[in-house]
């Protein structure tokens, strides 16, 4: 099996099958010296289908990339309440997805770490991504993709579903198929 694809597979099969915006997964900048000609023939072969995949962050030994349904960002940004969060941490969010897209880059590249609204980007709860920020990471309901401050039953079901598609997208690619094979005509 190769080792991208089910690691694309299995980080982020929640995006690549539409039931969220985007997922980020990390490769090994030594081990996956491919990855910029890998990303480039995905972009080609599943860009049509409106998914994306783009390097956010890199440093010595690690590359990030957030792969993301374009419409299903367009439609993140398009929410009012993700919007004023995000105009209030410095983004763009009137100039458009790239825009958005850049600063998070430069937001990731000089943070030292990882900023709370990544989990925006990532479908996250606000009331969850604000839960996080108030508590640094402690006190919350339930602990599964994300840390859960509010809608406990919302979030058990979310969690569920993306599982449930984890688990199909490879065993899909154990039976020999390519994320572009599933999801070219997504």
């Amino acid at each position: 099996m190769d080792e991208m694809e089910f690691m694309v597979a299995y980080h982020c099969a929640p995006a690549l099958a539409g039931i969220k915006p985007s997922n980020l997964v990390s490769f090994c900048s030594q081990k996956h010296s491919g990855l910029d000609a890998r990303l480039a023939a995905w972009n080609r072969q599943l860009g049509p289908s409106g998914i994306c995949f783009e390097k956010v962050c890199k440093c010595k030994k690690r590359v990030l990339v957030l792969v993301y349904r374009r419409k299903k960002m367009e439609a993140l940004l398009a929410d009012e309440a993700v919007a004023a969060e995000l105009e209030k941490a410095g983004y763009p969010v009137r100039e458009g997805l790239e825009a958005v897209i850049g600063y998070l880059k430069t937001r990731l590249a000089a943070s030292g770490g990882f900023p709370h609204e990544v989990g925006l980007f990532l479908g996250y709860p606000l009331e969850d991504v604000h839960g996080f920020v108030r508590s640094g990471g402690r006190g919350y309901k339930m602990n599964g993709y994300w840390k859960v401050y509010s809608d406990e039953k919302k979030a058990e079901e979310l969690f569920r579903r993306y599982t449930k598609c984890r688990k199909a997208v490879c065993a899909r690619l154990g039976m020999g198929m390519s994320i572009t094979r599933l999801f070219a005509a997504a």
